[in-house]
């Protein structure tokens, strides 16, 4: 300290004072201006970039202005190596830092406007663009340190390795949370369902509530939740019917034995007739299919033009009906269980 005192004359402290000071008055009004314009030119525009970049520069700390200021500062002072260095390593901290905290708030402003955006236009991507928002935050934050460990003189090499060794050790202590939390990013990445979404997992059925890191949630027909850890899900069969396209209907008509050939020729055209009434059906095929136990049996095949359950119910609801009056007019009975008993007398002499 003596030696700095010695080598550097009071003007030389007075311009680098006055150089710090100025420079921070001035880091300080430029932040407000150009803070001021972008926020200007984000009220005219519909793009959410100039809203973030104004939020972030809002963000920069008065301390980094600070620092950065006196570095520029201590320019006009004969400094001795080591004092220059360590200078140096505080500004370049302090800039690692503010860079850190810019990108953060980048981060987190940009994913609340995808968030936003997606429940309105793609509800499947909220829990994605979520997950990836902290596996960016937690990567940045990552790197910062290592940065700064690195330029304060740590051998970061022995240190990644270090805590690579302890690392496979906690990953053998928690592998089945590590399990669940990789299994969460390739729902993530994969999309075989998102929020909203109705599907069958085995036995359970439920429209998808919530995709954590760790478990996904669906809310069952019922009511209750039914919880899932993510590991387990991905090793289920999982049907989704919220991506169905069209829904394939098959059923089955019997009519009873003694219905006359002119009838059962004209049963696959009525059945179309019922079928094709409705604009959102497209009928497949109707055919004499097999002589059951007590019924003489028909498959009909159609298709319908949306997934919606209810919709399909309402359509097979008005077929049915539609096929009772049509048959009910061209006398056509429909089968049920029966059974026919055929009895042989005794001849006469016995």
């Amino acid at each position: 300290m003596a030696e700095i005192l010695t080598e550097n004359t009071m003007l030389d402290w007075g311009i680098a004072l006055a150089a710090w000071a100025l420079l921070s008055i001035f880091l300080l009004a430029a932040k407000r201006v150009v803070v001021h314009r972008l926020s200007i030119i984000a009220q005219r525009t519909g793009t959410p970039l100039d809203d973030i970049a104004a939020d972030v520069l809002s963000s920069t700390s008065l301390m980094f202005i600070v620092i950065i200021a006196g570095y520029a500062g201590t320019h006009f002072l004969s400094l001795p190596m080591a004092q220059q260095s360590a200078v140096f390593r505080i500004a370049a901290i302090a800039f690692l830092i503010q860079a850190a905290l810019w990108g953060d708030k980048g981060i987190r402003l940009w994913l609340a406007h995808c968030i936003k955006r997606a429940e309105t236009e793609n509800a499947a991507s909220v829990t994605s663009t979520a997950v990836l928002g902290f596996v960016a935050r937690m990567v940045l934050w990552i790197v910062i340190v290592l940065m700064i460990l690195d330029n304060l003189g740590f051998n970061i090499t022995t240190l990644i390795a270090s805590l690579g060794i302890g690392g496979i050790a906690v990953a053998l202590a928690v592998q089945n949370i590590l399990g669940d939390i990789f299994a969460s990013l390739s729902i993530v990445l994969d999309k075989p369902f998102s929020v909203g979404d109705f599907i069958i997992v085995d036995d359970a059925m439920g429209t998808v509530e919530f995709v954590g890191l760790k478990t996904t949630r669906l809310r069952s027909l019922s009511g209750e939740q039914i919880v899932f850890s993510n590991a387990d899900l991905l090793k289920s069969r999982i049907r989704n019917y919220k991506r169905m396209e069209e829904r394939r209907v098959a059923f089955t008509i019997g009519v009873v034995y003694r219905t006359t050939e002119a009838q059962l020729c004209a049963i696959p055209q009525i059945v179309r007739e019922a079928i094709e009434m409705h604009p959102q059906v497209r009928f497949d095929r109707t055919h004499f299919k097999a002589f059951g136990q007590s019924s003489l049996d028909f498959e009909v095949v159609y298709y319908i033009a949306d997934p919606d359950y209810n919709l399909y119910m309402d359509i097979q609801q008005a077929i049915n009906l539609t096929l009772l009056r049509r048959f009910a007019h061209e006398n056509i009975e429909f089968a049920y269980p029966s059974q026919t008993v055929y009895l042989a007398t005794s001849g006469a002499g016995e």
